[in-house]
This record gives structure tokens, sequence and C-alpha cells, in this order.
């Protein structure tokens, strides 16, 4: 039988808490309710109060558009207030604001709780937590909801406790106005989008606010799609990297006629971009776009990347930027913990960034933040268009791989996690024997493999999920039919392994 503790544990999604929260047609069992979240809250101002040494606790709290972020807006609220907090109601709301209401002039609150599931669909709902330091860590997590299995415990009266409205997300569009109009630098300093149309899909999430950052400079947002906040997301799933969801913008952008198109996920931490042209700004494209916007600014700095990106895309790092490209583990904590740590070891590193679309730069707290990268790379058009250049310009360097494929394998083996660890294991010793398998160190993740002989020139990588029972096989080939050629060599060393399925 489930103890208390490996229920509430079981809600740890790596840096943030995941459950579902609304009854389903695929009948998964309810797991983050109302009462839920007021234990955890407890337990995240608990957390809270072990860094503060005296004084009231200042909490803000904000959700996206999910069906269940009232209720369990309601338990967040009352498990703060249980514990003595004033808090701050900042209504609908984007992560990466709720991280800035902790830095921002008249609010630099002592933490703050996002009510979110990202892409995650409808019937599931999260927790973020953020200080002044950032986003808590997965440990951080971890020892939260210890602290609220034992709160659970305890048998509390109901009490409703109220919260003080914020207008945070006007605070935070202001902000981004004023780093555009700082950016560009344009002769009329206060329109410097003036003439620039840009396509927003907001992905029926939380920003739709966006088009009050871009309008009142200047710019048009005619065009714009899923601006309402909605939580059935009734068009498309509210992820950039969905393939649906980017058709729909491109068709938006071209029916606009517009200069750029940009896409967010439910709580706007994530973005994605479509040229004028139509043409996707592809994973290893948004990075390269953003490390191009920036690089005037931060010459030869270091970008901190995930493990699948290309070999084409260090080659444009690299040798266009002359940048260094520093690949590390997935997962947007592990990139942005990595660009910290080299920086505080001496190495200049001004971007983290992930082919998922999470993004975050030094000069924004390192914030994975779907609105600054976007404002990062509108003010870099409005900029190239006074150059009389595109904004393609600036990647068309940029190879792509004649080919690419990404293969999941489920792991069906009770502990997944072991079974996954042996296979890496051996994958190591098997291709040290084998004579066209080149080890690629150094290697932060799973085990990267090169291929430079006659068959196939390219490289594939063989990791674990972060967080599921699934074992990823990336793939790139610069010649046709190269993907097949590596496939088949990796095909011996998988059969070995009964419980693998494709």
């Amino acid at each position: 039988m489930e103890t208390w503790k490996e229920a509430y544990l079981k809600l740890q999604n790596g840096s943030d808490v995941r459950g579902v929260a609304l009854e389903s047609a695929v009948g998964e069992e309810v797991n983050l309710t109302e009462n839920i979240v007021r234990d955890i809250a407890m337990a995240f101002a608990e957390y809270l109060m072990d860094k503060k040494e005296d004084g009231v606790l200042r909490v803000g709290v904000g959700h996206d558009s999910r069906l269940s972020a009232q209720e369990l807006k309601r338990g967040v609220i009352n498990g703060l207030g249980r514990r003595g907090c004033r808090v701050y109601d900042c209504g609908l709301t984007s992560t990466p604001s709720m991280f800035m209401s902790t830095v921002l002039e008249g609010f630099e609150y002592d933490g703050a709780v996002m009510i979110t599931a990202s892409h995650l669909p409808p019937n599931r709902n999260g927790l973020k937590f953020f200080t002044r330091d950032g986003g808590l860590e997965s440990r951080d997590i971890k020892a939260v909801l210890e602290r609220a299995a034992l709160i659970s415990r305890m048998n509390y009266e109901t009490e409703y406790h109220r919260a003080e409205d914020a207008d945070l997300t006007g605070a935070y569009t202001e902000y981004l106005r004023n780093l555009i109009c700082k950016e560009v630098n344009a002769g009329d300093y206060d329109h410097p989008l003036e003439g620039l149309h840009i396509v927003i899909d907001a992905s029926n999430g939380v920003s739709g606010y966006f088009k009050n950052v871009l309008e009142p400079l200047g710019a048009s947002t005619r065009g714009s799609i899923c601006m309402n906040p909605d939580g059935t997301f009734p068009v498309h799933v509210p992820n950039p990297e969905n393939e649906k969801a980017m058709e729909a913008l491109k068709r938006a952008v071209l029916a606009a006629k517009a200069d750029l198109g940009v896409i967010f996920d439910t709580d706007g931490d994530r973005a994605a971009f479509v040229f004028a042209d139509g043409e996707e700004v592809n994973k290893d494209g948004v990075i390269a776009l953003m490390a191009a916007a920036l690089s005037e600014k931060y010459p030869h700095t270091t970008v901190v990347t995930d493990s699948v990106t290309s070999d084409c895309l260090t080659e444009f790092l690299e040798n266009r930027l002359k940048m260094k490209h520093h690949r590390f583990k997935r997962g947007y904590k592990n990139v942005i913990n990595e660009a910290i740590r080299l920086n505080q070891e001496g190495i200049e590193t001004h971007l983290a960034i992930e082919t998922s679309g999470h993004g975050a730069v030094k000069e924004n707290y390192f914030l994975d933040d779907g609105a600054y990268m976007s404002v990062v790379i509108i003010s870099r058009l409005a900029v190239s268009l006074r150059e009389g250049r595109r904004l393609e310009d600036l990647t068309a360097e940029l190879k792509k791989p004649v080919e690419s494929r990404e293969v999941r394998l489920r792991i069906l083996a009770p502990d997944y996690k072991e079974y996954g660890r042996k296979i890496l294991e051996d994958f190591r010793i098997f291709a040290e024997q084998e004579e066209k398998f080149h080890i690629a160190e150094p290697n932060y993740e799973g085990i990267r493999i090169n291929f430079q002989d006659d068959e196939v020139k390219g490289w594939m990588l063989i990791r674990m999920s972060l967080h599921d029972p699934i074992l990823p096989l990336n793939f790139e080939a610069d010649r046709e039919g190269g993907v097949d050629v590596m496939a088949e060599r990796l095909r011996p060393f998988l059969e070995r392994y009964t419980e693998l399925r494709g």
C-alpha cells in the first residue's frame, strides 16, 4: 500500500510538481487536489521561513489558463495564509513573470508560486516555485514534498484566507516594452517597432498579453491566433514543438503577410518562431538566431545547449559567430545551471538554451522566458530592417543536416532506470570495440558516436529520458541514407535486450 510520503513524492517532476487535477476520459486518478496543494503551499512557506530571519513573508501566486487553476489557487492561498504569509493574487500570468515578482521594483516578494503544467493535457496541472535566487532545484522540491506529506497527516479545520490583487502582468509588460526601446534605440525612441507586423500564437494560454508589449511600440499584431485563454486548448496542443501548432502559425504569418511569427506554450516560458516567408525557425535555428542576435553584445561567449543539437550548429556558432558551443544534459534547469557553473569558473557564458524552446540569458537572471527571447529577436529584427537586412540573414550560413531522426524505445523492465543504465554501460564497451564507432568526448548525457567513413558522415546519441521509461536514439547524417546505415550498425547491439520495444 502506498504511503503518504510516496504519494506526495510521486508528484515531483524534476524541479516542478505535476499531477492529475481533473477527471478525464482516459480514467487517470486525480492526485492533485485543493487540499494537497494547500499542504504543499504550507510546506513551501516553511521552506521560505527557514531562509528569512524575521518579518512577514510576502508571496505571490499566479496561474495559467487551465480549467483547474481556480480550485488549486484557492488551496495555495489557503496554505500560505495558514502559515501567516501575506499573499498576492497575480491572476492569469506567465511563469517567467512569477519569478520576476521576486525582483521587480514594487513587488520584490519573498517567494512565488506558479500554477501550471506547461504543455501537458488539459486534465493535468502543477506548481512551480521561485525565490529571488531562481526556481527551486529538484532537491528543494523533494524536501518541500516530504514536508507536505507530514503536514497532510494533521487534521485541519476548513479555513479560508484572502489574497491581495496584484497587477503583475501589467508591470511585466511595461518592463518588456522598456527593454525593446533600449535595445532598438530608434530615432523615435518610444515607437521602435513602427511599421513592423508580428503575428502571435498564444496557444490559448497566458501570452495574449504580449500584444500589449508590441502594439504601444508601433507594431501591428493583426492576424494573431489563439489569443484568448482557454484551458480546453481547442485549436492545437499548447506546445511550440507540436507540428500542428507550428503549421497553424505558418498559415497565420503568410495570411497576414507578417514580418515574423512567434508562438508560446501555455505558461509563456517557451517560444518558437516563423520567418516572414513561412519558414519555421527549427530547433537548431532558434539557438543560432538567439546567439546571432546576442553576438555583437557578447562576442566570443560560450553558448550552453542540450545534448541533441547538431554538428551543423556547432560549426555555425564556433566558425561563423566565433562563440564556443558547450553541449550538456537535457532539461532546462540542467542547461541553465551548467551556464551558471561555467560563469562561476570564469568561463563567460551568456546564453543557455534547449532545442525545446527554453532559452535563458545571463542579463535576464538566467530565466527561461519565451517573452524575453521574443524581445531579443524582435529587437534584432527592428535593427536589421533599419540596416536594410532581413532577420533571416543572421542565420543564412547555418547548414542543415541532410537527414535527421529520433527513435524512442520503451523500456519494459520494472526497474527501468537500472535497465537503461546497464544498456548505456554495455553500449560504451560495444562502441569502443567497433572500428567505425568514435565516441565523442566530452559528452554529458548518454553516449554520442561520430561516424566519418565512406558510407556515412554523421552522429548518433543514445540516452535515457529524464523522467520516462524511454531510451531515445537521435541520428543525423550529411548524406542520404546515412541514418539507415547508422541504425543498421546499431541493430546487433539493441537486439540483445528483450525488454526494449520500438
